[in-house]
């Protein structure tokens, strides 16, 4: 199908999956690409796909969408009334959609189930899909995924910090050091905080002979005090049982972030340069 545009093409293509007869809400996952000469636009084409599902999953599921169709009552009706999704891939968008409409009940199908969760994870977030969201932190916890990216990932997207406590474990007791590339990705509290754990662990172990299993309880309790992960989940669920308890409250997803506020162990400019330094190049 094909639909004229006043400043070029328009083009959008039927999704072969899920451009269901039975649905009743239409979204348009948009692509723009437009060419130009200097500063005058010659031509822009939109291209999309159509996706025609079910809207009783995003009224029921995501405060995002109910708020989006109560503005527009008629919208995505029709085709030509789609939702627009500028902020999404056709790929991204089949992957989110195949929690509702996967031909299979069994979660381990997946090819590469990590690249899954992670999308419908971004997307869950973004759209405040709270109960799609948890699915996806869920199925994540199952799979051996590098510390680092664990890490980022979970912070990028406000995950409960407690369930970082094995990557900061992992990572903490790493020997080899931390590169560039990985020290941009964490960013400095991060980075501030692993060397401080590093430095108290070396500490409780002097003039001790602790067990492995001792060892791995003292490390749990020196990352819990400088992550701050009891304070966190406390704080978590008190907005979680707030969010229960009012069913009107926008679901808040910014449950963590900078451990509520506090800044990571040293001051000052040239202690930061210095811990930095120090933690990128490795404890001695």
């Amino acid at each position: 199908m094909a639909n004229g545009s006043q400043n070029g093409v328009s083009r959008m293509n039927c999704h072969p999956e899920y451009y269901l007869k039975d649905g009743n809400i239409t979204f348009h996952v948009r692509h723009n690409f437009r060419v130009s000469l200097a500063l005058i636009v010659i031509c822009e084409q939109v291209e999309g796909t159509l996706f025609r599902v079910h809207r009783h999953f995003f009224e029921r599921e995501s405060l995002f969408f109910l708020q989006d169709f109560a503005r527009a009552p008629q919208g995505g009706t029709t085709d030509t009334s789609a939702f627009r999704l500028d902020e999404v891939t056709a790929a991204d968008f089949t992957k989110f959609l195949w929690v509702w409409y996967s031909p299979s009940y069994r979660r381990d199908s997946l090819s590469e189930p990590k690249n899954y969760w992670l999308t419908i994870l971004e997307l869950s977030t973004k759209w405040q899909f709270l109960d799609m969201q948890k699915l996806a932190i869920d199925e994540l916890e199952k799979l051996d995924i590098e510390p680092i990216e664990k890490i980022t990932t979970y912070d990028k997207h406000k995950i409960d910090k407690l369930l970082l406590l094995p990557a900061y474990k992992l990572l903490c007791k790493r020997t080899t050091r931390i590169t560039d590339e990985e020290g941009e990705q964490l960013k400095v509290p991060t980075l501030l905080r692993i060397f401080e754990a590093r430095d108290r662990a070396r500490s409780a172990a002097e003039g001790r002979h602790l067990s492995s299993a001792d060892a791995d309880k003292e490390w749990e309790r020196i990352l819990i005090e400088v992550f701050e992960l009891n304070s966190h989940a406390t704080n978590q669920q008190g907005a979680q049982s707030q969010t229960k308890s009012d069913p009107n409250l926008k679901p808040n997803l910014n449950g963590n972030g900078a451990a509520n506020g506090h800044k990571p162990s040293g001051s000052g400019s040239v202690s930061e340069i210095f811990l930095l330094e120090t933690v990128c190049c490795g404890a001695d």
